[in-house]
């Protein structure tokens, strides 16, 4: 299978990148499935029906989030009914929406999509290694899916890394979400699962993680935080991950996808 994962899309700027340059990605790379976070789609904050909408209209399959979740109103009703959005998996029971699925691909497959939030330095929730085992547990790669991809939304890179080892062999994609600044590490742990500690965002890099750096420089410089966050506007870069797998769902390829926008380009080769 051919998987091409997108990480956290970031205003106007980053949904106008990623609808850009999403039917050249889908010429060039021929994806089998196609997942997005689309956590800071809304103005940074959150996802709408609308926008969730306009992802799927362009070829999306499923559109994942993290801890800016809940910060639309309209999202605690839509993901109840939407099983293409997903909010982590860890958060606490009777919370609304999945945290993961089985979604059918272009191809006639299956492909498993889990998503889980860090603990250290982000808002306590439960365990995700134990969310991640229970979600495993209903699943075996090669027979029931296809595919497995496992996003982990989390501050530290040491948090994600032992997501990577914890289901290496048990997943065909391991990437972590939320720092916005993609990571040089991509391989194929020693069982056979793709990783990346971040994908980075799809948004302006002129920017301080996406967001135009006169609040967050006053915050820093002055420890006033009176004005409001708003995205960078400026030409965006898609960023994220292209995975390769066999039969058997192991990854047999991996590179980073970097499109448009100030970053330097790559985009793997058909």
């Amino acid at each position: 299978m051919r998987v091409l994962y997108l990480g956290d899309v970031v205003g106007r700027s980053g949904r106008d990148a990623v609808a850009r340059h999403m039917p050249e990605l889908r010429a060039k790379l021929s994806p089998d499935f196609i997942v997005v976070n689309g956590e800071n789609a809304a103005g940074g904050f959150g996802i709408t029906e609308k926008i969730c909408e306009q992802f799927f209209a362009i070829g999306v399959d499923v559109v994942t989030t993290g801890n800016h979740v809940w910060d639309q109103n309209e999202t605690v009703a839509h993901i109840a009914t939407e099983p293409r959005l997903l909010r982590p998996a860890n958060f606490p029971p009777g919370t609304p929406g999945r945290g993961a699925g089985v979604f059918n691909t272009t191809n006639g497959r299956k492909a498993a999509v889990i998503q889980v939030m860090g603990r250290v330095f982000m808002d306590p929730l439960d365990d995700p290694f134990a969310a991640v085992q229970a979600e495993l547990s209903k699943l075996r790669l090669g027979a029931t899916v296809d595919f497995i991809l496992i996003d982990i939304h989390a501050e530290a890179t040491s948090e994600k890394a032992a997501m990577g080892h914890f289901a290496d062999g048990r997943a065909s994609l391991v990437c972590g979400t939320h720092s916005h600044v993609p990571t040089a590490d991509a391989q194929i742990l020693p069982k056979g699962t793709a990783y990346q500690t971040d994908l980075g965002m799809c948004g302006d890099y002129n920017s301080v993680i996406g967001m135009d750096p006169a609040e967050p420089l006053q915050r820093f410089t002055k420890k006033l935080s009176k004005g409001r966050f708003t995205p960078a506007e400026g030409e965006g870069t898609v960023c994220g991950v292209w995975v390769e797998s066999a039969a058997d769902g192991k990854a047999t390829r991996v590179e980073p996808v970097r499109i448009g926008g100030r970053l330097k380009p790559s985009i793997p080769a058909a």
